[in-house]
């Protein structure tokens, strides 16, 4: 039975010897293997006359014949052909390295694309250089349990080392300098490595800016298709109350005829007179049923459905638009909304309508005998008051209205011939000729200054009076004298003889006697020749406060529920304080100030110069904007800016040379 096995045994041996010997480790199967496969190769690369090699070749086949005809070879080259490809992948790989080689793997497109590498430090450079000082230096404690674990090592460097025979102190000093040179070049490794970063945040920026260019254009076009869809569904109502009107006049002329009755011929023969009677009658029915003719018109929209607001993402300072609104100089200018509706008046006699959203004018307001001084601009209702006494109010609303279709909301990237006009653009004379509402006439003299809100409107004038109108009953319904009220003040004050305050320079004759003037319910506040701010209350009539500070004629003035803000001919915008009457903050410009106005965060001002003067209240920045800020073009400077106002951050101003520019700040 132990013969038995121990036969067994070495047949299995055998066998597996057998089986090992083609793929098997073994020193001698490899051995036997390349005698073989050189044996062959000899065979098929010598020359056929040879008779030795033609028996090596017969031989080393018959081996391998008899390798390949064993049961275990035979298996295993079968069992290779039924596995496919990923099994022999994982019979080789591991799960861990299969796992690395995918994700490690990169298509050929992606390497395509790979940026050129323009840094000429490795990446170990550049983390060595990261690495501070003071991590670099070794410890003294584990150097010396260096030196004391391997001395002979320490030995050998030290005999191989440079200068081994100089003096200590030399040898110091060469240290230091070595390692002078390394940080040296530690630091222009760090140098290049800070400079390739700015290139590579500048790449960035420069492709999130045109990102944002694209944005931008998105958002204007967005806009403009915006604007047509409300113009659309401007005329679909329009359309659906004419069908509606129509609708009505049909059922009305239907319920009017009643049908025909037989009646006898002899009683249908009325006289002469039961004729003409009868004639009139009928005349005057049908033409009551008649309907009005109705107005091809097709009247603006009282207020658009949405608002603007790419100018908002402008760059502040950027221009939007100029217009050459006038050929003389502006002497006043409003709008209502960016991008809405703007009304300026000139020393040209004119008063012009403009569409901010295309740049063009929609239509004149005329109706004055000279030139307007003053105008204001709420929704849709204008105040305007002029040069010869009156005040006149006007209802855009009613205007013809037709908007351009090549109109467009982009400024900035447009180019300049788009941007201004040669000559102001001519509109249709009948354009405003329905939007008259009214006339105030009770000044004698120009009319300076005027502001309404709500019902009430109060204007002022050379004639040294301030008037308050009731706008719903079209009349005047109190008088305040200034010189009068000035008087009483100084009376009651014991200040002396009451006579009118002088304001420490040269009077001014060109300077308006009511320069400015702002009302809010009861509350009025009016600026003076004099320099004084005059706060009235308008149902005693009386004046509660007066403001003292400014040198020159005020010009200009706004309040809130706080602040007031006032501008001068002193080169002076004074900020005061309404509770306590004091002021708050002033600064001051190289020259007179002729017109202000703020918002939540900036005051705006015009200071004789070709910008726009700009103060910042949340960091108390000055800055300026405007075409002053641009570079000369033939060597021409723009003219002077005369009127600001600004609303939203969209800003607006006017030019001795009737100019209008826009602006977002």
């Amino acid at each position: 039975m132990a013969s038995r096995d121990g036969y067994a045994q070495d047949r299995h041996r055998r066998r597996v010897s057998g089986e090992d010997s083609l793929l098997g480790t073994g020193t001698r199967q490899i051995e036997a293997f390349g005698r073989k496969v050189t044996t062959t190769a000899n065979q098929l690369i010598s020359p056929l006359s040879d008779p030795s090699s033609s028996l090596h070749y017969q031989h080393a086949m018959t081996e391998l014949q008899k390798e390949l005809r064993r049961p275990g070879i035979q298996q295993r080259v079968f069992s290779y052909a039924k596995a496919s490809p990923t099994e022999l992948v994982r019979s080789k790989l591991s799960t861990t390295e299969i796992q690395h080689r995918a994700l490690t793997y990169l298509p050929d497109d992606l390497l395509r694309n790979i940026p050129e590498n323009e840094n000429v430090y490795s990446l170990f450079q550049g983390f060595q250089a990261t690495i501070p000082e003071e991590e670099k230096e070794e410890d003294p404690h584990s150097r010396r349990r260096h030196q004391k674990s391997d001395p002979r090592s320490r030995k050998l460097l030290e005999e191989r080392a440079p200068g081994s025979n100089e003096p200590s102190s030399l040898t110091s000093v060469r240290k230091d300098r070595d390692k002078t040179n390394h940080r040296l070049e530690m630091m222009t490794v760090r140098k290049n490595m800070c400079s390739a970063e700015i290139r590579e945040i500048d790449n960035k920026i420069s492709n999130l800016n045109t990102m944002r260019k694209i944005v931008l254009d998105r958002l204007g076009d967005i806009e403009q298709n915006e604007l047509q869809l409300e113009q659309e569904l401007l005329e679909l109502d329009d359309k659906f109350e004419e069908m509606a009107e129509e609708f009505d006049d049909a059922a009305t002329l239907g319920n009017a005829v009643t049908p025909p009755t037989e009646v006898d011929p002899e009683d249908t023969a009325p006289d002469h007179d039961t004729l003409d009677l009868n004639e009139s009658f009928m005349s005057a029915s049908i033409y009551e049923k008649l309907p009005s003719p109705k107005s091809s018109k097709r009247q603006k929209p009282t207020r658009r459905k949405s608002m603007p607001i790419r100018h908002e993402h402008f760059e502040p300072g950027s221009n939007i638009r100029e217009l050459q609104a006038h050929n003389d100089i502006i002497t006043a200018l409003d709008f209502d909304v960016p991008f809405g509706s703007m009304v300026t008046a000139a020393l040209d006699d004119t008063v012009r309508v403009w569409d901010l959203n295309i740049g063009r004018c929609i239509g004149l307001l005329e109706g004055h005998h000279a030139s307007v001084r003053c105008l204001q601009v709420e929704d849709n209702l204008v105040a305007t008051g002029s040069m010869d006494a009156s005040i006149r109010l006007w209802d855009l609303s009613k205007a013809e209205y037709s908007p351009r279709d090549n109109g467009s909301t982009r400024g900035n990237e447009d180019s300049e011939e788009d941007n201004i006009a040669d000559e102001p653009s001519a509109p249709q004379s009948s354009s405003m000729q329905d939007c008259p509402l009214f006339s105030l006439e009770a000044h004698v003299d120009e009319v300076t200054a005027l502001h309404f809100r709500g019902d009430v409107l109060v204007s002022g004038s050379a004639d040294k009076t301030l008037r308050q109108w009731d706008l719903v009953k079209g009349r005047c319904v109190q008088t305040l004298d200034v010189l009068w009220a000035a008087a009483q003040a100084s009376a009651t004050m014991n200040s002396g003889d009451g006579q009118w305050r002088a304001t420490g320079r040269l009077p001014d004759a060109s300077a308006d006697f009511v320069g400015a003037l702002q009302c809010f319910d009861a509350a009025l506040a009016c600026g003076t020749a004099d320099g004084m701010v005059r706060l009235w209350d308008l149902r005693s009539g009386q004046v509660h406060r007066s403001l003292v500070g400014h040198t020159g004629p005020v010009t200009c003035l706004q309040f809130d529920d706080v602040h007031l803000v006032t501008g001068s001919l002193d080169r002076s915008i004074r900020i005061w304080d309404l509770r306590t009457g004091s002021i708050y903050d002033a600064y001051a410009y190289d020259n007179p100030v002729t017109s202000m106005m703020f918002d939540s965060r900036r005051i705006i001002s015009a200071a004789g110069e070709n910008v726009v003067k700009i103060y910042d209240k949340t960091d108390g920045r000055h800055w300026e904007c405007g075409a002053g800020m641009a570079p000369e073009k033939d060597g021409q400077q723009p003219s002077t800016v005369e009127k600001v106002r600004i609303k939203d951050g969209y800003l607006t101003e006017g030019r001795k040379d009737g100019v209008v520019g826009i602006w977002t700040c």
